[in-house]
């Protein structure tokens, strides 16, 4: 995968390119932990979208976001999402001190951006939600 918004968050910002080999030490980097699972930029509405908005997210909270890209969607990315149990593409998955916290799935409005990772950097660690599997009765 690469497209010229998302290479920008490793280029210009210095954001790192998170796969399973460096996943466990990245997310236990003190603070809150940002992973953005962009998805395939050329089939996933909305990638690119997530993808400007991160810094400016990153630059509004002033240091208490560390950003990470899972680029990989699907080798390491599509282990990594089943590990954090979100749905779709794109998401930014929250881990602080390497435990899970909360997950925003798709494009918001800013306000709604700044309300929900605003009560994440408050919210105590949890499970992360796994996928639900139908029950089907013969």
């Amino acid at each position: 995968m690469s497209h010229p918004l998302i290479d920008r968050l490793f280029d210009e910002y210095g954001y790192a390119q998170v796969s399973a080999g460096n996943h466990d030490e990245f997310v236990k980097t003190a603070g809150m932990n940002v992973l953005f699972f962009p998805g395939e930029p050329s089939t996933t509405k909305d990638a690119t979208d997530v993808a400007v908005v991160l810094p400016e997210l990153v630059s509004f909270f002033e240091g208490q976001l560390n950003a990470g890209v899972v680029t990989d969607t699907y080798g390491d990315g599509k282990d990594l999402k089943r590990h954090y149990g979100f749905s779709a593409f794109p998401s930014l998955v929250f881990v602080r001190d390497g435990e899970y916290v909360g997950a925003i799935t798709r494009i918001q409005d800013w306000a709604e951006y700044i309300e929900k990772i605003s009560g994440l950097l408050d919210a105590a660690p949890k499970r992360p939600p796994g996928f639900k599997i139908p029950v089907v009765h013969a």
